[in-house]
């Protein structure tokens, strides 16, 4: 790996977290609102406050330490950006980083959240949630997955009673994994106040918002090329709008890895005095220095020696009106390396010849004939992991090259 710019942060260590941070190692046994009150003292002191644990894309346990001032940013950084201080609905896992804001959010706000009641997510109990809650401005954040039960059930009628329920939000923050444009659309034409949100542990959350960084959070695409050249970051006019990994900056940025310092130097960089966050996603900045997420760098596909972004693929199948979910991943292919593989969840539950043309013709036209899906498979709905993400893994896991249905067209090669 190429020199990294400015320094790496040092590692907190177990030794200097002060005793009454709290620690989400796992789900959350008994009353998460239980948690308030430590989450209050916390986050009344300077230092370390949180610490979310997450296996990432390759099962290594990392443990990110966020600090009171990282996450204070973040909190006041959302009301600013929306309404100001409200009340939130709590219907994701309170130990992953969503869940884990909309308690701090809370505290921050003075206010108590609302909880769905345990089991899986249903439009019914979201309504039932939102029913209880009182505050005149209210937030909720969902994943994508939860909004599309509401809007987009797969029966094809949406239910009413949700839909009137999220109507009710001053701001519903979606993020996790890509809102599709369909659904998006479906929310606008609801009347809904939707944001899309990208961010992670490591930037407490959500940081940006419908591609613009929180006025606390800066923004740069870096190649990894790019070596130690500070230039990217103290000065973006002189480059200009590009494409490359993301970095984010800013007081949202966490305070690193606990006990491990390799990972944190490799992610967490101090340049010129702030905090950056070396992601795992690649993007693009436009000419207005919106952001526009392209997939993760490991999910890029080498089929034949061309690099194809299983994130831009996704995007644009799931583009397509008759489409309701999509998901590309590489399979392994004895010709070509790697070949890319598709599943796809047809609106009508009917993946034909005509629909596998016609996306086969949107992928060729915005991406070239290598983007092109080689495996197809027709799901009723995509596997997910609990966090109401794609299980990318258990996606790959359905192909067999030796029965999937090939589409006609190949990867070309030049």
């Amino acid at each position: 790996m190429s020199e990294l710019p400015g320094k790496p942060l040092s590692a907190p260590t177990s030794d200097n977290v002060p005793r009454d941070t709290v620690a989400f190692d796992g789900p959350v046994t008994g009353d998460p609102l239980a948690l308030l009150e430590p989450l209050d003292r916390a986050l009344a002191r300077p230092g370390p406050a949180v610490i979310v644990s997450t296996s990432g894309s390759t099962g290594r346990p990392k443990k990110t330490v966020l600090t009171t001032q990282a996450l204070t940013a973040s909190g006041r950084a959302t009301e600013r950006a929306t309404a100001g201080p409200g009340q939130w609905l709590l219907c994701l896992p309170a130990h992953y980083v969503a869940g884990v804001q909309v308690l701090a959010r809370s505290v921050l706000a003075g206010t108590t959240p609302v909880l769905m009641a345990p089991g899986p997510f249903t439009p019914e109990g979201f309504a039932r949630a939102a029913s209880e809650m009182n505050h005149e401005t209210r937030y909720v954040s969902v994943v994508p997955t939860q909004l599309q039960r509401i809007l987009d059930p797969a029966d094809g009628a949406p239910h009413r009673e949700a839909v009137n329920a999220l109507a009710r939000f001053d701001a519903i923050l979606v993020g996790g994994s890509a809102l599709s444009p369909a659904l998006a659309r479906q929310a606008r034409a609801a009347g809904l106040t939707l944001i899309s949100t990208y961010g992670m542990s490591e930037t407490c959350g959500g940081c940006v918002y419908n591609g613009r960084p929180l006025d606390t959070v800066r923004i740069r695409t870096v190649p990894d090329d790019a070596a130690d050249d500070l230039s990217h970051f103290t000065s973006p006019s002189s480059h200009g709008p590009g494409e490359g990994r993301i970095w984010l900056g800013g007081h949202v940025v966490a305070g690193g890895y606990l006990d491990d310092p390799r990972q944190t130097g490799e992610h967490f960089r101090v340049i010129d005095g702030q905090r950056w966050y070396r992601t795992d996603d690649l993007g693009s900045i436009d000419d207005d220095g919106g952001l526009s997420v392209l997939g993760r760098t490991d999910d890029v596909i080498n089929t034949g020696g061309i690099k194809v972004s299983a994130g831009v693929v996704t995007a644009a199948l799931t583009s397509h009106p008759r489409v309701r979910g999509a998901l590309v991943v590489p399979v392994p292919d004895a010709e070509w390396g790697h070949a890319v593989a598709a599943l796809v969840v047809p609106r009508d539950g009917e993946f034909t010849n005509e629909l596998r043309r016609e996306l086969t013709d949107l992928v060729r036209e915005h991406h070239g004939s290598p983007a092109v899906p080689k495996y197809w498979r027709c799901v009723a709905e995509l596997p997910l992991l609990s966090t109401g993400k794609p299980d990318r893994r258990a996606a790959a896991q359905l192909f067999d090259t030796a029965d999937a249905d090939a589409d006609a067209p190949r990867p070309e090669n030049g």
